[in-house]
């Protein structure tokens, strides 16, 4: 089992501190893992297990918890009258009607540390802006890195080149039940056709009392067969009904809105950098994890780009950034990102392999004029220097960095 640092750091970070840690993102991306290690993080620290209460809301054992009273109820029968600090880990939340007025009120008490994870981004920010504004902490999880990834390949497979590790990234995708089996296609499509079918299942369709399923199904494979690609729900519409399938932009927006909430997907709008604004309109959409797209659609070459541009966004977002398209005119840049007062720009490309990309991919961040980074990722081997500033790097590198 890998010690997901990055994330366990943080919780550790905001214990005792009088915050509700809020673990969230998409189903099997290691929130219950996660879950698991604080618990023995807390233990090895010296707190009494009778003290620790951890309730995985996806285990039958606890199926009679169906809201806010049945909670109350458990928690104070089970650790209520420990003495010291208690501490309560609540794992997949949604599933518990108006869980947030349980929380609360172990909160105002002050002899409670807590830990919720949930799979719905829509559920947690009403109820948390509600009742807990300035009272909790998110930490948004994601699925392997492909530095994580890389470092779970070599505890069973020591002599992986490096770049075979990246295939089966690129391919398979960063979700860590995927490591029990062989990397077989015939094998690993099942599972994550599964995990896919699961999270549209209960955290859209269920969730959202959504009917017409089979042009939700038919929206989601738009955006994941498009990742990359500036696109819109007019877009999508018009497209749909040149199959024949007739459905309105509003739709196509809600059902859009609902799988970013359940973190299947992630809208990334347009930011104006001459006009330093937010466009209203088009954005592009990448999948929470390119194996989802695995286990919808396949692989076929024609993708890479997409997937690659996929793969560095959530990098990204791992590393803190806000994230947006650039736009300079007609020119569009992949990525402007922004942590604090910094600035990033980058430029995604599977091969800079004639001059006409080469021209275009540079060519495009040369536009920008201030002094913040400039970076062209691609898979190429064969590196010239970089150029007028603008850094040249291997994804791979890049993605293996601290």
């Amino acid at each position: 089992m890998i010690d997901r640092k990055h994330f366990s750091d943080k919780l550790k970070a905001y214990t005792g501190k009088g915050l509700i840690k809020v673990i969230s993102g998409m189903r099997r991306a290691g929130k219950s893992t996660l879950l698991k290690q604080y618990q023995d993080y807390l233990t090895g620290s010296g707190v009494p297990e009778q003290n620790i209460l951890l309730i995985n809301m996806e285990l039958l054992e606890f199926g009679y918890i169906g809201d806010y009273k049945d909670l109350d109820k458990h928690i104070r029968q089970s650790v209520a009258q420990k003495t010291g600090i208690k501490y309560i880990l609540l794992d997949e939340i949604q599933e518990i009607d108006q869980w947030e007025k349980a929380v609360n009120s172990y909160l105002a008490e002050g002899s409670y540390d807590i830990t919720i994870t949930g799979s719905n981004a829509r559920m947690l920010s009403t109820e948390l802006s509600t009742l807990l504004t300035g009272r909790y902490i998110e930490i948004a999880m994601h699925p392997f890195s492909f530095k994580e990834f890389r470092s779970y390949r070599l505890l069973n497979n020591s002599d992986e080149p490096v770049s075979m590790s990246f295939k089966h990234y690129l391919r398979y995708g960063g979700l860590p039940g995927i490591h029990v089996f062989s990397f077989n296609d015939d094998i690993i499509f099942p599972y994550l056709n599964a995990i896919y079918n699961t999270a549209l299942l209960k955290d859209v369709i269920t969730r959202n009392k959504i009917r017409d399923v089979e042009q939700l199904e038919r929206i989601t494979r738009f955006v994941f067969n498009n990742c990359g690609n500036i696109t819109s729900a007019k877009n999508i519409a018009d497209y749909l009904k040149s199959q024949r399938t007739k459905v309105s932009v509003e739709t196509v927006q809600n059902y859009l809105f609902y799988l970013t909430q359940a973190f299947m997907v992630h809208k990334v709008r347009r930011y104006d950098l001459k006009g330093k604004k937010l466009l209203e309109y088009s954005e592009k959409y990448y999948p929470a994890d390119v194996g989802l797209r695995f286990g919808l659609a396949g692989f076929a070459d024609s993708d890479i780009s997409g997937l690659l541009e996929s793969i560095v966004y959530i990098e990204l977002l791992r590393r803190g950034y806000t994230v947006y398209v650039g736009q300079t005119g007609s020119y569009e840049i992949d990525f402007v990102a922004e942590k604090q007062e910094d600035r990033l720009y980058i430029q995604v490309a599977y091969l800079l392999s004639d001059e006409k990309t080469i021209e275009r991919e540079f060519g495009n961040l040369e536009r920008i004029n201030d002094n913040f980074p400039k970076m062209v990722l691609s898979l190429d081997e064969i590196w010239p220097q970089n150029r007028n500033g603008i850094i040249r790097k291997s994804i791979i590198d890049f993605l293996l960095e601290q």
